[in-house]
């Protein structure tokens, strides 16, 4: 297992992590299989999403926001960070990307990314390789 180090520097930010994980896989010298991207933190999340227009993680991230705030009447949690769980549960601890002669297969457009909603904080992502390494 590979672990991956992000530093966030906003409360939510997602963070391109696709370079380092093509570096884990690559250092495993798996050659086919699959490729786990998984988040330790239960107020960060992973997605896989385009990487070529900002637009799209900004839109991401104001939709999220608007849809479940911060301060919402009635949230219990003592943290006051409720919003940051349920996003978290909304996107998903982890992706599953496919690994074909070295290379992780992704769609021209597409990225892997963390997902920050309780930052700035220091993360970590596992990564774990499943396959062929002949």
């Amino acid at each position: 297992m590979w672990t991956i180090d992000v530093r966030t520097g906003r409360r939510t930010e997602f963070v391109e992590i696709t370079a380092d994980v093509r570096r884990a896989v690559r250092d495993t010298g798996l050659r086919d299989g699959a490729c786990i991207v998984y988040c330790p933190h239960t107020t960060a999340a992973m997605t896989i999403q385009e990487n070529a227009d900002p637009d799209v993680v900004h839109d991401l991230l104001a939709w999220l926001n608007q849809h479940v705030p911060k301060d919402v009447p009635g949230f219990r949690h003592g943290e006051g960070n409720s919003d940051a769980h349920i996003k978290s549960s909304l996107v998903g601890s982890s992706v599953t990307v496919l690994v074909q002669n070295g290379e992780l297969v992704l769609g021209t457009w597409q990225g892997i990314y963390f997902c920050e909603f309780d930052g700035p904080r220091a993360r970590k992502v596992n990564v774990q390789t499943i396959g062929n390494n002949a």
